[in-house]
C-alpha cells in the first residue's frame, strides 16, 4: 500500500460545544523568539543564541454566509475594553472515516476582526464572512 501525504480539504472546526464548516483555515503557526547574549569574558566573538518566547499568529477563518447565521457577529459583539468572551478552538484534518488525523487546540481564542462578504452585480461566487482570532497557545497532535 502506497504512503500518500494527507489531503488538507476534509477538516472541521469545535468552538463553543459545537462543530462547524469552514472554507478555509489559515494561520495555524508557532515561533519562537531568538535571544542573543554574550558576556564580556567569553573567549569567542560570537554571540550565543537561545530560544525565547514563543508567539502565535492570528488564525483566519472563512466560511460561507448562511441567513438567520450570526454566530461570527454574536461572538464579536462580546469583545469590550479589557472584557473578552475566550474560547478554546479544536480544529481536526480528518480522513475518510471522518476521524481526527490531526488536530490543532488553540487556547483562549477571541475575535479581533470579523469581515463580510463583499459584494459584486455580475459575480457568480458564494458569500463568505471571515473572522480572525488571536489567541494564546497552539498545540498539534497527530493521532
Amino acid at each position: 500500500m502506497a504512503n500518500y501525504p494527507l489531503p488538507k480539504f476534509h477538516f472541521q472546526v469545535e468552538w463553543g460545544g459545537s462543530k462547524l464548516g469552514f472554507t478555509e483555515v489559515s494561520g495555524l503557526a508557532v515561533e519562537t523568539d531568538v535571544i542573543e547574549y554574550r558576556d564580556g569574558l567569553s573567549p569567542e566573538y560570537v554571540k550565543t543564541k537561545m530560544p525565547g518566547m514563543q508567539k502565535y499568529g492570528n488564525i483566519t477563518l472563512k466560511r460561507g454566509t448562511f441567513k438567520g447565521d450570526n454566530d461570527f457577529y454574536d461572538w464579536w459583539n462580546t469583545v469590550a475594553l479589557k472584557e473578552i468572551e475566550r474560547r478554546d478552538l479544536t480544529i481536526s484534518m480528518l480522513n475518510e472515516k471522518h476521524e481526527p488525523v490531526v488536530t490543532w487546540k488553540v487556547k483562549n481564542a477571541w475575535p479581533t476582526k470579523v469581515q463580510s462578504t463583499d459584494l459584486k452585480s455580475d459575480g457568480n461566487e458564494v458569500a463568505i464572512e471571515t473572522m480572525e482570532v488571536a489567541h494564546e497557545g497552539l498545540t498539534v497532535e497527530h493521532n
